[in-house]
Order: C-alpha cells, then structure tokens, then sequence
C-alpha cells in the first residue's frame, strides 16, 4: 500500500444515506470507528474493524462476500476513506457512506447499541 491510500482526504466513491437506508438488505456494512464509538451507535448489520485495525489479514476475517456490494462506514466520511480505498484494491464494489454516521443520525435513521450481531 502507498501512504496515499492511507491519507483520509480525497474522493472515493459515496453512496447517500437515503440510498444505503433502501439497500440496507442488499450490502456488507463495514464500520471503521473505534469500537467505543461503534457501541455506542451503529447501523444494524455493521460489522467493526477500527481504521487503525485495519489490514489483508483483519478484512479477510471478516469474511466479507465480493459479490456483494460493501460500505464503509465512520463519523464524518473522513476515516472511511482509506478504508474504501483498499477494499476497492482488493477487489470488492465499495463506496462510503456520506457524510458518514452524522449524516445518518442527523435524518434520525434507526440505529443499534452495543457489540455487532456478527462481528
């Protein structure tokens, strides 16, 4: 990887929050913040790997399916960003949220507390 891929500035793809609100049934939710943060609020489905986890070996644990479609998920869209990056190099259809949880809570989309059901 080049430090590049690890900068959270510069565009990735995004999917809006009203879109993933209607494909939630159809993706791989991947949240990269800090697990207290994760605990506190995520999106039902989301599994966590904390940005600073981040690697070949944690996102093969995760078991992810590169025939679906996955995004990547932080507070603001800025961490998510390298973690689209090189989910994108390792060949899965990756976009980030926008806006990242923010945006989501900010239209009072629903959200869970606690670990991931399957994470």
């Amino acid at each position: 990887m080049k430090l590049f891929d690890w900068l959270p500035f510069g565009r990735v793809s995004e999917i809006s929050p009203e879109a993933l609100k209607e494909q939630l049934e159809s993706v791989q939710l991947v949240d990269v913040r800090t697990l207290g943060e994760f605990q506190k609020s995520h999106i039902q489905g989301a599994v966590n790997i904390p940005i600073t986890h981040f690697s070949k070996k944690a996102i093969s644990e995760l078991s992810l399916d590169q025939s679906i479609p996955v995004v990547t998920i932080c507070l603001s869209a800025h961490r998510s960003i390298p973690a689209t990056r090189q989910l994108k190099q390792l060949g899965y259809d990756v976009k980030q949220l926008q806006g990242g949880m923010v945006a989501w809570w900010n239209r009072s989309y629903p959200v869970v507390s606690g670990q991931a059901e399957n994470g």
